[in-house]
């Protein structure tokens, strides 16, 4: 039990010490002697955490606006409400009226006109005339099916905004990349003039 513990404990002194050699790096001096220089870096240090699109790209099919606070972009978020709340409350508002005339369109076609005082205004005003509620009826079932297409076309113009912003988050523009006019001569056109030039590195 005893070399048991002695051999735990030798153990721990070798992983530290394996630890410390790997924060260490070897150099060779002018001369020509080898020693080992500290360079204590962690992994955060040294590389940066790329952004992933497919996060915003979910959350945004999930929730309507969650990818757009995902990128950031904050002032997008009453837009995508707006675009899809609108096509929500056109969908419950023209299904109420949908069921609403067709159970006028019921009423006024069954041959009893005892039951015609539960025909609702404003279709009791024409329960004489159930045709007129029948177009009303189907016209107002095909703004219900319109409702519904808007509502997926604004839901899925959601998750492509945030797809699109995500994507663009993961471009690097910086100092390596320009793009300026530049005046001279041309030996080819044998003429002076500009030219367009794009750089995408710098000069070494």
């Amino acid at each position: 039990m005893r070399a048991h513990k002695i051999f735990i404990f030798f153990l721990i002194l070798v992983t530290q010490h394996f630890i410390v050699c790997a924060q260490e790096k070897l150099v060779v001096d002018t001369s020509g002697k080898i020693k080992f220089s500290k360079n204590i870096k962690t992994i955060a240090d040294t590389s940066t955490k790329k952004y992933n699109p497919g996060i915003a790209i979910r959350r945004s099919a999930i929730l309507p606006g969650w990818g757009q606070y995902t990128n950031k972009k904050y002032w997008k978020i009453p837009l995508v409400y707006a675009g899809i709340g609108i096509p929500a409350y056109l969908f419950t508002r023209n299904l109420k009226q949908y069921r609403e005339a067709k159970q006028a369109f019921i009423l006024a076609t069954d041959g009893d006109p005892s039951n015609d005082n539960q025909i609702i205004e404003p279709y009791y005003s024409v329960r004489m005339q159930p045709d007129r509620i029948r177009a009303f009826k189907n016209g107002v079932r095909q703004n219900v099916d319109y409702s519904v297409l808007f509502f997926i076309v604004f839901w899925g113009l959601n998750v492509a905004d945030a797809a699109v912003d995500a994507n663009l988050k993961t471009f690097d523009v910086n100092d390596e990349l320009s793009l300026q006019f530049k005046g001279g001569y041309s030996p080819l056109a044998n003429t002076n003039g500009f030219s367009l030039v794009l750089n995408i590195g710098k000069h070494r």
